[in-house]
């Protein structure tokens, strides 16, 4: 078995590309179609689908049929989106500077998390209930820090410990990813052949948000920590919806090709998660819920690689999580919350492991600490093979 599947491309593409594909350089590099050879890890992506990140069209339209038939268990799950809705109110008010703390969190910290979901489950009401009221407040959440945002900082830790500024390249890789997937349904998605109705403008002034993260903030996560961990699984998977986004093969295959080579290093070959072994019960799933995100985003756009690398590795990771949650492996992690990724996860691999680990929790809404999309048993659960 092939650990290192990216680097056959990297050779080709010579040294000095390779390391700034590697090291996760701010400018993106030429896309290389590779036509004489199968092994490389290029996508093969040469047109996006759209919407396209975690969600597609086709899943939309099954699950908002199925919720407005009564079906029970797709209800249950739209739910959630409602009760999220009903938690948070869609604000008035952006901040242009993002602060962020170290073991902690501050006002703009909670609010850009928390906003960017809440525009996402706006977008899925709108979806669900052909409500424009909805699709109004998913552009008004977009549009607020497409006009607001200028930059993220950094305030001391609860402590009184200053916070590394590195840390803001981690909280903008965990929120970018789900402001393109509100986006997507927003600028492409359509209830009875009605769009949301978002101007060329307001799309214009979204991506330079998105570019503004981009450039300045996740392309620098590979460079700002010497360990492999859930920062480079989140980096991965930001740098893919990013780049179908912007319809750049270059920027999707910088976070798909870098995830293939790391995945070795992120769960072993007998299932257990690195970060299970060494830290806790909540970071591995961090590193889990980003790969499925990437993972299911790929299968949307055509390639289902990702989830069968390394011998079904993501589908292993989880694995391991339930035995912990089971109180069968070193780390007890019995009790503690389940990510909505293993929901994504158990609709791709559907082993009655998986299901047992979904089956604790079910129906999935919104992590905790809002670091990455949820809502996934409305929008995954038994939608089988549908892109």
């Amino acid at each position: 078995m092939t650990h290192f599947i990216a680097l056959p491309r990297l050779a080709r593409l010579g040294l000095a590309t390779a390391i700034a594909l590697l090291s996760g350089c701010q400018k993106e590099q030429a896309a290389t179609p590779d036509t004489a050879t199968t092994n490389t890890a290029d996508s093969t992506i040469t047109t996006f689908r759209h919407p396209g990140v975690v969600v597609s069209a086709a899943s939309l339209n099954l699950v908002a049929s199925q919720a407005n038939s009564g079906d029970a268990t797709r209800t249950a799950g739209y739910n959630k989106v409602t009760d999220y809705m009903n938690q948070y109110s869609v604000p008035t008010s952006f901040p242009s500077v993002v602060y962020v703390v170290g073991s902690g969190g501050s006002p703009t910290e909670d609010q850009i998390r928390r906003d960017c979901i809440l525009a996402y489950a706006c977008a899925l009401r709108w979806v669900k209930t052909g409500s424009s009221t909805y699709a109004n407040q998913a552009k008004q959440i977009l549009n607020g820090y497409s006009y607001n945002f200028q930059r993220y900082s950094t305030s001391p830790k609860p402590d009184g410990s200053p916070t590394e500024f590195r840390q803001t390249y981690l909280e903008a890789a965990w929120v970018a990813p789900t402001f393109v997937a509100a986006g997507e349904i927003i600028r492409y998605y359509q209830v009875n052949g009605t769009g949301a109705g978002w101007s060329s403008t307001d799309v214009a002034k979204f991506s330079d948000f998105l570019n503004n993260l981009k450039n300045n903030y996740v392309n620098n996560v590979p460079g700002a920590i010497n360990d492999t961990n859930n920062w480079q699984a989140s980096y991965c998977y930001a740098k893919m919806a990013l780049g179908v986004w912007f319809n750049s093969t270059a920027v999707y295959d910088s976070g798909y090709d870098y995830l293939l080579q790391i995945m070795p290093q992120l769960v072993y070959s007998d299932g257990a998660i690195k970060e299970l072994r060494d830290r806790d019960c909540v970071h591995p799933q961090y590193t889990l819920t980003a790969m499925t995100y990437a993972a299911e985003t790929a299968r949307i756009q055509g390639n289902n690689a990702l989830y069968e690398a390394n011998g079904q590795l993501i589908k292993n990771g989880w694995n391991k999580f339930e035995d912990a949650e089971a109180g069968s492996y070193s780390r007890n992690c019995s009790g503690s919350q389940i990510f909505p990724g293993i929901e994504t996860a158990y609709n791709y691999y559907g082993t009655s492991k998986l299901a047992s680990l979904r089956d604790r929790q079910d129906p999935y809404g919104v992590s905790g600490d809002k670091t990455f999309l949820g809502f996934t048993s409305f929008t995954h659960r038994s939608i089988g093979t549908v892109r």
